[in-house]
């Protein structure tokens, strides 16, 4: 299982989401440009991330410019052809986006009433 961090960034650009195979599998990619401690603004660093399946669309709600922190996940595999060296690739595949604010991207906030126009109330009947 791979470990997973967080990063906070301004988005820098949003890819469209991608099929690849005959089994639909989607991938879409994204960059933030790092804010906050320990970041030099006269040396930006720039970060590519990944989304893969489903997660695609935790970018909908977003635009170029806005302020999230990421979760993710560091994934490597190495990959070998004959006759060639051998290649390491890794990846940061996100599986949350928040907005700056903390609310996050295809989830509801939690002060949304999860059963609207039921009648469930706070109170608890013991």
């Amino acid at each position: 299982m791979s470990k997973s961090f967080e990063a906070q960034g301004e988005i820098y650009t949003i890819g469209e989401t991608t099929a690849y195979g005959q089994n639909g599998f989607t991938k879409r990619e994204f960059v933030i440009k790092l804010v906050g401690d320990g970041e030099n603004p006269d040396y930006p660093n720039y970060v590519a991330l990944e989304l893969i399946k489903d997660k695609c669309a935790l970018m909908d709600n977003f635009n170029q410019g806005d302020l999230v922190n990421v979760h993710f996940n560091l994934n490597g595999r190495l990959w070998s052809a004959p006759g060639k060296p051998e290649k390491c690739f890794t990846s940061l595949q996100a599986w949350r986006v928040e907005s700056g604010n903390g609310a996050q991207a295809g989830a509801p906030s939690f002060n949304e009433d999860p059963f609207p126009g039921q009648g469930f109330d706070d109170e608890v009947p013991f």
